[in-house]
């Protein structure tokens, strides 16, 4: 049996829900799903007939997932060994689990149907999370069912052994790629969704929107032929004092080029403002000639997105269903938190 410096550290969650804490606790074993699939020792010890078995069980089951669910089963009854370390962060008693597996895979669906593939566990401590840095819990936060631990392992076999954990450095990476990761995923979400839902036309209403919750007053042209101009926007109430901006809106997430932007400038009054916004980018020579203008702006995908978050509170509720969000607070880096002091 490998000793803790030797051990692998692996990390599970007992379902989206936290239901099968039972299972783990009080039958000392940890668990995978995947009930259709039968005894999964049987299958051949290779990834390929996990996936054609994983597709045949579950036609539904989206392509680029399976890859991912087949591989979680190869190491959970292969990769894993007796001897290695488990972690467990419970929903349940929002306390991290931390045991040793003592046994191969085995088939028990007598214990719960639902979670019929299970490793005999001798469960060794259960600490507060407070007891870990906040990159350890980002990391057995993780999104699958079962992975490794792999940048926080050495704090997880310190903490089995009564040792203090090694200090995390000033600068958490792990927060800061989570944050990272928190933001791309954000940005993808509202960027698909208005590029599905409010295709042509109907993104010239939002945008007029979104303008008019940064104190503009807006006209958008009507549905069809507009000569380039998809929004008049103002500040005073009947759009005769300055700054008048003429606003063109583009839906497609490719890239703008110069010949499109300088069409819209083409159409700005020395004493009015240019601005084109679109959910894709801009070609470098369409970013230099709006560089050269200065009553010309140009807003990309990325921008847009950073003005959604900035205003979205005064969103009405139409906009807030398009796009739910919910605001969620990132621990700040001690690097980042020092750096502005």
């Amino acid at each position: 049996m490998a000793n803790n410096i030797e051990a692998t550290v692996w990390g599970i969650h007992a379902g989206r829900t936290g239901d099968a804490y039972t299972l783990f606790v009080k039958d000392n074993c940890v668990a995978l799903g995947w009930p259709k699939l039968g005894d999964i020792g049987e299958i051949k010890a290779d990834r390929e007939a996990l996936k054609a078995r994983i597709t045949e069980e579950y036609p539904d089951k989206k392509l680029g997932a399976i890859p991912n669910n087949a591989g979680q089963l190869f190491r959970f009854i292969h990769e894993m060994k007796v001897g290695d370390i488990i972690v467990y962060p419970s929903k349940h008693d929002r306390q991290v689990h931390i045991g040793r597996i003592e046994g191969p895979y085995k088939y028990q669906p007598h214990l719960n149907e639902h979670y019929p593939n299970i490793r005999p566990v001798k469960w060794l401590k259960i600490l507060p999370r407070t007891s870990f840095s906040q990159g350890a819990l980002y990391e057995i936060g993780s999104a699958m069912s079962f992975f490794q631990v792999k940048t926080y392992g050495e704090e997880f076999r310190a903490a089995l052994e009564g040792k203090d954990a090694p200090q995390p450095a000033a600068m958490d990476e792990t927060v800061a790629v989570v944050a990272e990761e928190i933001g791309q995923t954000t940005e993808d979400f509202i960027l698909k969704r208005l590029s599905q839902e409010l295709k042509g036309h109907p993104l010239a209403d939002f945008i007029a929107h979104l303008l008019g919750t940064m104190g503009y007053r807006t006209r958008v042209s009507p549905e069809g032929p507009d000569g380039g101009i998809d929004i008049i926007a103002h500040k005073d109430e009947l759009g005769f004092e300055p700054p008048i901006i003429k606003v063109q809106v583009k839906s497609g997430d490719g890239s703008v080029g110069d010949p499109v932007v300088s069409a819209l400038y083409g159409k700005v009054a020395t004493s009015e403002f240019g601005l084109l916004v679109t959910l894709g980018t801009f070609t470098p020579k369409a970013i230099e000639f709006a560089k050269s203008k200065s009553n010309l702006r140009l807003i990309d995908a990325d921008e847009l997105v950073g003005l959604i978050l900035a205003h979205y509170d005064q969103f009405d509720a139409r906009y807030k269903g398009l796009l739910p969000l919910k605001r969620v607070f990132i621990p700040e880096s001690v690097g980042t938190a020092e750096e502005a002091k």
